[in-house]
């Protein structure tokens, strides 16, 4: 799955009600990823990981848990494509998730569910970018 495929599956999952938590993003590509092979989960995963890393940065993040930093980048992926671009070409645009602590929580457990119902045992999930909050040290290097 390229960037492309993995924005796509953001965007066709998206409800077209308000999803505040992502409680429905998550579900609905839990259920789409499920019902397709493992492989597509896979690299779910990874894509998701490198959204998650990308945003993991000194000028987003910088007084935030690393919980409430994790959730809050999680909901800018979940907003979409367009946010998540906007986010990474001006850093105010985080701001109002970070002052309205905007969760998507949900959104992280997506490929272990998925994962799960294909397997039926659970996923020691290793991708190359790490989603952790502090991980991406060339975010938090003092420019």
């Amino acid at each position: 799955m390229n960037e492309d495929a993995f924005w796509q599956f953001i965007g066709e999952c998206t409800p077209c009600l308000p999803d505040p938590d992502a409680e429905q993003l998550a579900a609905a590509l839990t259920n789409r990823l499920a019902a397709g092979p493992l492989a597509t989960v896979i690299e779910f995963a990874e894509q998701l990981s490198w959204a998650l890393y990308r945003l993991d940065r000194k000028e987003y993040g910088h007084d935030l848990s690393s919980d409430s930093f994790l959730c809050a980048r999680a909901a800018i992926v979940a907003a979409g494509r367009e946010t998540y671009e906007a986010v990474l070409c001006d850093p105010q645009l985080f701001v109002s998730y970070r002052v309205d602590l905007t969760w998507a929580e949900s959104l992280l457990y997506v490929p272990d569910e998925a994962y799960r119902r294909i397997t039926g045992e659970e996923w020691n999930r290793s991708t190359r970018y790490s989603y952790e909050s502090y991980s991406n040290t060339a975010g938090w290097t003092s420019a």
